[in-house]
């Protein structure tokens, strides 16, 4: 049921012309930026051939588009998630939903998997753009498939907190702006003059995708997305628990 579900939210997104002009809009921005890099990096190509160790396409061209996407992505998410559940509550269906011979958790995941199938798309996009660097002489696939994982469990986050903060209102609007307020605050926390290792640092998104955008993999770091994907979708499911049992 859980592949059901997901299968719903996706024809009902790409049914949707305001998910096909965001997609489209997206891989223009990404595209443009790409090329901008690129056209950059040959510009300065021959400098950096005088310096040892110098930094390749990868770095100066693929890497920069996936850290501007994950920005972008931050404004984009909300947008997308806010009709999941507010919308349903809106238009007085979310009862009959609930009432259905399916899970909490089923409804919940296969919304998240749904929305986060959508989104793998524009990754997919980015990653083809720098595979493509193969065609100039080179790219850094290691770079690539971290930085692609990095961004898909910085989506499956943004997802979970936009599901969490639609499950909480009846206005999308009001869950899209809920839901950039969270992301933003766990975005920027890092900034904050706090000492190294606090709990308030240890909150910020960016420093948990940094690690991904510079090509490593560090196990604190996945166990960081993984377990704040969860506890959004946990708090999501007790959420529409009460709705249900309420109803």
């Amino acid at each position: 049921m859980i592949l059901t579900i997901a299968r719903k939210e996706l024809r009902a997104l790409f049914g949707s012309p305001l998910a096909w002009i965001i997609l489209a809009v997206l891989q223009v921005i990404f595209a443009l930026y790409f090329l901008f890099s690129l056209n950059s990096f040959q510009e300065i190509q021959p400098q950096l051939a005088l310096q040892p160790n110098h930094p390749g396409a990868t770095e100066l061209v693929a890497a920069p588009v996936f850290g501007m996407a994950a920005i972008v992505l931050l404004m984009v998410v909300p947008l997308l998630s806010m009709r999941l559940i507010a919308e349903e509550r809106r238009n007085q269906t979310l009862t009959f939903l609930l009432s259905a011979p399916v899970s909490v958790t089923e409804i919940v995941l296969g919304k998240f998997l749904g929305l986060l199938g959508f989104l793998a798309v524009p990754v997919l996009l980015i990653a083809l753009m720098g595979v493509s660097l193969y065609a100039g002489g080179g790219a850094d696939i290691g770079l690539i498939g971290a930085n692609v994982v990095g961004l898909l469990l910085l989506d499956a986050a943004f997802v979970a907190v936009g599901l969490y903060l639609s499950s909480l209102t009846s206005q999308p609007v009001v869950a899209a702006v809920s839901a950039f307020a969270v992301l933003l605050a766990l975005w920027i926390v890092e900034m904050g003059n706090f000492a190294p290792g606090s709990p308030m640092e240890l909150l910020s998104l960016l420093k948990h995708y940094r690690s991904f955008f510079q090509g490593t993999l560090h196990t604190g770091d996945l166990a960081y997305f993984v377990l704040l994907t969860g506890l959004f979708l946990a708090l999501t499911i007790r959420r529409l628990d009460r709705d249900r049992l309420a109803g």
